[in-house]
């Protein structure tokens, strides 16, 4: 697939949106319909945040 597919959204005709920087984006993904740079996401972070967790604190629990 060479260019992303803009189907009715939520089904299989439309391409997934690529939520992460624009510079990785792979081919045939949609771009973002907000900037993640600098709109935050559900958790309250956006692609400027440097705080990102190790694979080591994957499996912590609260009281880790």
């Amino acid at each position: 697939m060479r260019e992303p597919r803009t189907g009715k959204p939520g089904t299989t005709s439309q391409s997934p949106r690529w939520e992460g920087p624009r510079e990785t984006r792979p081919r045939g993904y949609l771009p973002p319909t907000d900037n993640p740079e600098e709109d935050r996401d559900a958790v309250g972070e956006n692609l400027k945040d440097t705080h990102r967790g190790k694979a080591s604190d994957a499996g912590k629990t609260k009281g880790d």
